[in-house]
């Protein structure tokens, strides 16, 4: 008796999505700037020197963190995001 597999890829795409990119902010001085920590170890500790930089800048932050990282964040935390902040950074750190 012979059995098949069958794989499936998640992350593929039938058609790719077109997504005109937004304009570059010309400076960060008076701009809102939200630092997302998705919750892996040290994440913190590497955006509190982001916030620094970002505010010798001119720029507000604003901090904001994933439940886990294990999940995409929640659409209630993104929409936050966009409508609060200017621009964005999603910090990574192990």
């Amino acid at each position: 008796m012979t059995t098949s597999t069958i794989l499936l890829d998640p992350t593929s795409e039938r058609v790719a999505a077109e997504r005109q990119l937004l304009p570059r902010l010309a400076s960060l001085a008076g701009m809102t700037v939200g630092l997302l920590d998705i919750s892996k170890p040290r994440g913190r500790e590497f955006l509190d020197e982001v916030e620094k930089a970002l505010q010798s800048l001119g720029a507000t932050v604003k901090r904001y963190t994933k439940p886990t990282f294990t999940r995409v964040a929640p659409t209630e935390l993104n929409q936050r995001i966009s409508t609060e902040c200017d621009a964005v950074i999603e910090g990574l750190a192990d």
